[in-house]
């Protein structure tokens, strides 16, 4: 983690990743960029849908190569780099034929490794091969749910799977949520886990940091008249008066349920655990 001086109020206690693993001074992949138009969580009615969304910087994004078709074709990382887009690092690969891509980078890799994918190679980070292929107790990311989809499961800074059995034609994944899922062994994942598992340490430190990211004010529910939300209203700082919380239409929020019934349900061997409450 990188730590600053206590120069202001908002650098006091502020922190952020270390940037040292990237690769200094390279520009990213102009074949690879795409601009997308900012929508500010509005719909094409210009609603907000999502709120809390605005502003913030201008940024591109990097096209991921989540698949990694070119089987047995040995790739060389020509640079570890930062993606505004997500919270992992991400690599740029040159392939003996030429052609470059952008992946997810595990933690642990660097310039001038080689990678490959296919369908049974070495047990090292940042291959990739099919789930019946891989040593129990290995650590998995970017998995398919389905064979030649692309990479679902285990995308995110720092986290990974890990392979716990292989049974009747499916691999048994625990995922960092704790949950167990069964996954079809012909479905692919890559050997490692996620890089900067340092992000979920990074202290914002200020406001201006946060609308940087266009994210824009959060206003609570209890400091609002009671037209606007089910908590405003009372004289002073009042509780909510009402049982357990609701969102800005009335309905019950925390604890409740959110997930809609999916096909992949019937793959799901052991629910995530709840957290304790402190």
């Amino acid at each position: 983690m990188k730590l600053y001086k206590p120069t202001t109020p908002g650098r006091r206690g502020a922190t952020r990743e270390d940037f040292s693993v990237l690769t200094r001074k390279k520009k990213p992949e102009k074949s690879l960029l795409l601009a997308l138009k900012r929508r500010a969580g509005r719909n094409s009615q210009g609603r907000i849908t999502t709120r809390h969304q605005g502003a913030g910087v201008k940024k591109l994004y990097r096209l991921i190569d989540f698949t990694r078709e070119k089987l047995n074709v040995p790739a060389k990382v020509a640079a570890v780099e930062y993606d505004p887009y997500r919270a992992a690092f991400i690599a740029l690969v040159k392939y003996q034929d030429g052609e470059k891509k952008y992946i997810i980078a595990p933690h642990g890799l660097k310039k001038d490794d080689e990678i490959i994918a296919g369908e049974k190679t070495e047990i090292r980070v940042g291959n990739r091969m099919k789930l019946k292929n891989i040593p129990i107790g290995t650590a998995v990311y970017n998995i398919e749910i389905e064979p030649g989809r692309g990479g679902k499961l285990a995308r995110g800074a720092g986290t990974s799977a890990k392979v716990l059995a292989l049974e009747g034609g499916y691999s048994h994944l625990k995922l960092s949520s704790t949950e167990i899922k069964r996954v079809r062994e012909d479905c692919f994942a890559s050997i490692g886990m996620v890089s900067n598992p340092e992000h979920v340490f990074v202290k914002i430190g200020k406001a201006g940091r946060s609308r940087r990211k266009g994210r824009r004010p959060t206003v609570r529910g209890s400091a609002m008249v009671p037209a606007d939300h089910p908590h405003g209203g009372g004289e002073g700082r009042a509780p909510i008066g009402m049982p357990g919380p609701k969102t800005p239409w009335g309905k019950p929020a925390r604890g409740v349920k959110t997930r809609k019934k999916k096909w992949t349900d019937k793959l799901i061997i052991k629910r995530r655990q709840k957290r304790k409450k402190k």
